[in-house]
């Protein structure tokens, strides 16, 4: 079985009223995965679909039994009152790690550079910094099955290289990665498959080949299958 199956007919923000429709995809160990439309197709209304967050939705979400997932948003979110190191050490209790966990913490923050600034406040960081600030909390915790939004946004060269490549150490683990990236030419070197979402519901899906073929990209590019008028209330 997949990390994650998804098979969404119709999914919206209020009951029988859809917004996303005929989304089917799944995600396998050690796959990565590019989400990929252009702003208000509706990516993030299918993220919210299987992640539970959306009060409509018909049709059939299913995860590897006893898998988890972290979940990085496009905007960094914090809680304002929790210092950096405040916020691992929350995540330690609530997800029950062990306070041996917090070793590996502190290898990510020195990894992403943060680990001198693990005693300030997120809030006070530059969209950057936050950036690798939640990455980084969404590494410490092993997951099964990583969902990223638009990961690159605010990342200077060194933290993107970085990045890149803790994407691919994840991949070696076993971990799925479902990314959503405007960085197309990024998307195409480094994912597996591709999903392409327009006006709400699945244009394409597969591997690069596929995708340019079922999008009929004269160019062989990823931009070519994107619409410039595409766009739905999400």
């Amino acid at each position: 079985m997949s990390l994650l199956e998804v098979n969404i007919k119709q999914a919206g923000y209020k009951t029988n009223v859809e917004t996303i429709n005929h989304i089917q995809f799944s995600i396998k160990r050690s796959e990565l995965v590019g989400m990929i439309g252009s702003n208000g197709a509706g990516k993030s209304t299918t993220i919210k679909a299987f992640l539970g967050e959306l009060p409509y939705l018909n049709g059939e979400i299913k995860r590897e039994e006893g898998s988890h997932y972290s979940y990085i948003p496009e905007r960094p979110i914090f809680y304002p009152e929790l210092t950096l190191w405040e916020h691992f050490e929350f995540v330690t209790a609530v997800e029950e790690l062990g306070e041996s966990s917090l070793s590996y913490a502190k290898e990510i923050l020195k990894k992403f550079r943060l680990i001198d600034r693990i005693h300030e406040f997120p809030g006070t960081f530059s969209k950057g910094m936050q950036q690798k600030g939640m990455i980084a909390l969404a590494l410490f915790t092993k997951p099964d099955l990583l969902i990223i939004d638009e990961p690159f946004m605010g990342l200077d060269p060194g933290s993107t290289k970085l990045l890149l490549n803790m994407l691919e150490e994840e991949r070696t683990k076993g971990t799925g990665i479902l990314m959503c990236t405007h960085i197309l030419d990024t998307a195409q070197r480094i994912c597996d498959s591709f999903i392409i979402i327009e006006k709400g519901t699945m244009k394409a899906a597969g591997t690069f080949d596929e995708v340019i073929k079922q999008c009929g990209a004269e160019d062989g590019s990823l931009y070519s299958c994107i619409s410039i008028e595409d766009e739905i209330n999400e």
